[in-house]
């Protein structure tokens, strides 16, 4: 198969309908705070056995068409010597890699970050797609006050975005490009889509600079949301404003737009999404690509107990299930109940 036809069959599988993406690819400092809620330490072992635990799944791949892995975890093994990308291909999912190597302050603009990690690229993706990676993510926050984020931050890092998108489909591999405008703050939903609407024609602006082929690449989004420190917004409001600032700023070629969580809850992350869907036909498939938002609720089901690996494997089915639904706009909130 030549490059581009591989490339369009990873996408053609990602943006399957009623599916989306798990994100596992925390870096050690976020899964140690997550295993710390439930009194785990995070180690190579006890971060082996979560996520053997989510990729071993029964039914998973029903709703999820792809995993994004950190690259620990792609070379890691399950307790029967079977390679994780491995386990979760088995299922019908895709393995994908986190390739940036985190943020840092950028320099000359304070309250400002950029993501680092182009440096190599081009030969770490080409060890990963021998590990089985078939597409990654990298990812670019924007913090937000009434000044931030300053447009050296905004043009910066959709210029690294850009690269790393073009970097990727040199390699084969689809990338997954996440712009996120965070919550953290007060400020209002207003100030969040003007905010997204900026970055969003700047990121595509970059992307048609390095002769990126959108319909070899996805998207990773934020919702438009008001700051975590303001009034929350109903599921309609959020669904109306983002998908307004997605007309204006992404173009139809684009076959995806997978929704980060970002600090939502689980279920609030599940009743924007359908919201969205029920507007109508869109020129792209919106879905999901949840870390947080479908792994809390197994987490909690977990605890680092082996004997715990059923109740939340199924916590994540049913979690992936609903999501699942919000793609189709037919997310029912009563089934939350099974949830717990």
């Amino acid at each position: 198969m030549d490059e581009p036809s591989a490339l369009q069959a990873t996408v053609d599988h990602l943006v399957q309908a009623g599916k989306g993406l798990l994100a596992a690819d925390e870096s050690g400092p976020t899964i140690a705070k997550r295993f710390q809620r439930i009194g785990v330490e995070s180690n190579e072992e006890s971060r082996r056995a979560w996520r053997t635990l989510l990729l071993s799944t029964p039914g998973l791949g029903e709703f999820i068409s792809g995993v994004i892995l950190y690259e620990e975890t792609l070379g890691q093994c399950a307790d029967d010597g079977t390679p994780l990308p491995e386990l979760a291909a088995r299922q019908g999912i895709v393995p994908g890699i986190k390739v940036d190597k985190g943020k840092l302050a950028l320099a000359r603009a304070p309250g400002d970050e950029i993501t680092e990690g182009l440096d190599g690229l081009a030969r770490r993706l080409a060890g990963y797609r021998q590990q089985g990676a078939r597409f990654a993510k990298w990812r670019a926050v924007f913090n937000v006050s009434d000044q931030l984020p300053g447009r050296l931050a905004i043009e910066a890092n959709a210029q690294a975005l850009a690269s790393y998108a073009a970097i990727c489909q040199e390699s084969g591999i689809v990338p997954i490009v996440e712009p996120e405008v965070l919550m953290d703050g007060a400020h209002s939903m207003a100030r969040c889509a003007d905010v997204t609407e900026c970055v969003l024609h700047e990121v595509f602006h970059a992307l048609h600079r390095h002769a990126v082929t959108l319909e070899h690449m996805l998207l990773k989004p934020s919702m438009v949301l008001p700051g975590k420190e303001a009034a929350p917004a109903a599921p309609a409001e959020v669904a109306a404003q983002t998908v307004q600032v997605l007309r204006r700023t992404v173009p139809a070629a684009v076959p995806g737009i997978f929704f980060l969580s970002g600090g939502q809850t689980p279920t609030e992350a599940t009743a924007n999404l359908d919201a969205m869907n029920r507007l109508g036909p869109m020129p792209w498939r919106l879905s999901f690509s949840y870390g947080r938002a479908l792994q809390e609720p197994p987490l909690l089901a977990w605890h680092g107990e082996a004997a715990n690996a059923a109740p939340a494997q199924r916590a994540l089915l049913l979690r992936a299930r609903l999501n699942g639904m919000a793609c189709l706009g037919q997310y029912q909130p009563a089934l939350e109940e099974g949830a717990g």
